[in-house]
């Protein structure tokens, strides 16, 4: 049977299902948000890996879209996706060849520098294919993954200034570790501790060339924190079109769990065995849930004590939170809140997209698996 017309709950699980409306309102939110504090957004698709919701973020306003490796970035110039910014280092010959592929049908295409060995790769292949690429300093405000020392930021700077193939467009300061900060406190001086180095780089940057217009920064947990720097030009959020229980579970501004955007993203499940106590299983498990994030939360309303665990490869668990709790029957549909979106999607083909319970569409999931 087809999937669109059907209620939701008839879909084959495990599946991801797509809220339009609730999308709608998190893609025009953030959008407003941003435009509203004077900056740009450009979305990161590694969290939803689908260029069909890139070109609704785009159509909302966004000035272009973020991809964490070059086949991502492939994906999206393939879909006619324009402003792609590689927010991760491309380090290898291998993987500069295919970038310089991709810059050949995508001149707009922009990638960031950490390293003088990396400047150096690309200055060779750009120089063999006759090409020119827009770089951005990445620097590292406090993660320790990639990028540079705000310390040595001018000297890799100077060296891709000294380039005659490379154009310096700004820096990249990207704080994934402060985004799942629990307390809205905590994370707010953390964010801001890192973005205030960046910002003092960023300044440098600008009386040495006016080819340094972008300051792109910030997640979903540090979004509104982040707009308060005046140098910070765009922001890379991606997670606040979806959500997921780690983004829900962590402080506001006013201290509540009330998150600034509702979870679009959900996850259904069946119950597949009952009898085993205060539990029944369930047919998402390891391969469907990405353990580790935030705990998946039941949002059937009948059944709100519910507790979700994960069970081996192939299932979970549904456990009561105490006595006399109600649980569901066997091949009851359950509607979950996933842990965490990105490495979730990534394990689905398609999205069911619904409105008012209904499917009206399926998009193909079509930056799955591109992690090379």
């Amino acid at each position: 049977m087809k999937p669109v017309g059907r209620n939701k709950f008839e879909l084959d699980t495990p599946c991801l299902v797509l809220d339009l409306d609730l999308l709608d309102e998190n893609l025009q939110k953030m959008q407003a948000t941003v435009v509203a504090a004077g900056k740009a957004l450009r979305p990161h698709a590694k969290t939803h890996k689908c260029s069909l919701l890139a070109k609704m973020q785009l159509a909302a306003g966004a000035v272009g879209i973020c991809a964490a490796k070059v086949s991502e970035a492939e994906a999206l110039v393939h879909a006619g996706i324009p402003n792609v910014l590689v927010t991760g280092p491309v380090a290898t010959a291998e993987k500069i060849a295919r970038l310089m592929a991709l810059l050949r049908k995508a001149p707009f295409l922009m990638t960031v520098v950490d390293h003088p060995a990396n400047v150096e790769l690309l200055e060779q292949q750009l120089a063999g294919a006759g090409l020119n690429l827009d770089v951005l300093v990445d620097l590292d405000i406090g993660h320790g993954r990639t990028g540079v020392a705000p310390g040595k930021a001018m000297e890799l700077a100077e060296r891709v200034l000294a380039s005659d193939r490379l154009r310096l467009r700004g820096i990249q300061a990207y704080a994934g570790n402060v985004q799942h900060i629990p307390r809205y406190s905590d994370r707010r001086a953390a964010s801001l501790k890192g973005l205030k180095q960046a910002a003092a780089v960023f300044r440098q940057l600008q009386t040495r060339a006016e080819s340094c217009t972008i300051f792109s920064a910030s997640g979903t947990g540090s979004a509104k924190i982040d707009l308060v720097i005046p140098e910070l030009t765009e922001l890379q959020a991606g997670s606040y079109a979806l959500m997921d229980a780690e983004y829900l579970a962590i402080e506001c501004a006013d201290g509540s769990e009330c998150a600034d955007y509702q979870p679009a993203l959900t996850m259904l499940t069946t119950v597949v065995s009952v009898g085993h106590g205060r539990q029944v299983t369930v047919d998402a498990g390891l391969k469907a849930l990405y353990k580790d994030g935030g705990h998946p939360r039941v949002l059937n309303p009948e059944f709100p004590n519910l507790h979700y665990d994960w069970f081996g490869d192939e299932y979970g668990k549904l456990c009561a939170r105490s006595r006399g709790t109600l649980l569901p029957e066997l091949g009851t549909v359950l509607e979950l809140v996933v842990s965490h979106c990105d490495p979730t999607i990534n394990q689905f083909d398609r999205f069911f997209v619904t409105r008012d319970g209904k499917v009206v569409d399926v998009w193909t999931i079509d930056l799955r698996g591109r992690s090379q």
